[in-house]
């Protein structure tokens, strides 16, 4: 079952003399739930802009994005908020973790601005934390942990609020062979109990262990 369809996406970004320069031109695909997706391609490809849109970070495009059969492009701001809160979960190649916090307190931060009550929220976190396998790590800052450990914070981060759609902007690009097979074992555990992952990649071998591959070149799927 399609939980995720575009239809002929577009987005064109202005450029200083007035032109516009395309990044998208008319992408069609569909997900389906509990699918893991891999979108590949060279850097200026279009695919980070694509995961922007899918994510609802960029609402300036042509075409529709479907989400349960609602197209996001017509959302208001306060419709896509609520929208990245409780259906998405982002995970970057830059941890965009918070250096004066734990662990435990990074994974925390979406679920307050959820404004969840304080004690479901502690044992969400907690439960995230154990399920990337920190539990021993709670309280440890950012500069106390591996690359690898930082970006298992970012993924515990990202299902502390149990979206149905991840979203992974090469989120193996930072780290070493053996903790980018461990951050692929977890996302494929995060596949297998039945959320929907999309990895951005441009390294073939991870984006090989995807159920569907999509790879775009110059804004287009080929």
């Amino acid at each position: 079952m399609s939980v995720l369809s575009l239809n002929n996406v577009k987005k064109s970004y202005k450029l200083g003399d007035g032109s516009e320069f395309p990044v998208l031109k008319g992408i069609n695909v569909s997900f389906d739930k509990g699918e893991l997706v891999s979108i590949i391609g060279e850097s200026g490809s279009g695919k980070s802009t694509l995961m922007n849109i899918i994510g609802g970070l960029d609402s300036k495009f042509e075409g529709e994005v479907l989400v349960d059969g609602k197209n996001i492009g017509a959302f208001t701001e306060k419709e896509l908020d609520i929208y990245r809160k409780n259906k998405i979960g982002f995970i970057f190649q830059s941890f965009n973790r918070v250096p004066t916090m734990t662990s435990l307190e990074n994974v925390e931060l979406p679920l307050i601005y959820r404004k969840t009550e304080k004690k479901k929220r502690h044992t969400l976190a907690v439960s995230a934390l154990e399920m990337v396998g920190l539990s021993e790590r709670m309280n440890h800052r950012p500069f106390e942990l591996s690359g690898g450990q930082q970006q298992r914070v970012a993924i515990a981060r990202a299902i502390a609020t149990e979206p149905p759609l991840i979203l992974a902007d090469e989120p193996t690009g930072n780290l070493d062979a053996g903790s980018s097979d461990e951050i692929m074992r977890i996302l494929s555990e995060l596949h297998n109990s039945g959320k929907t992952v999309v990895i951005i990649t441009h390294d073939n071998s991870i984006a090989a262990m995807a159920d569907k591959r999509i790879e775009i070149s110059d804004g287009r799927i080929i």
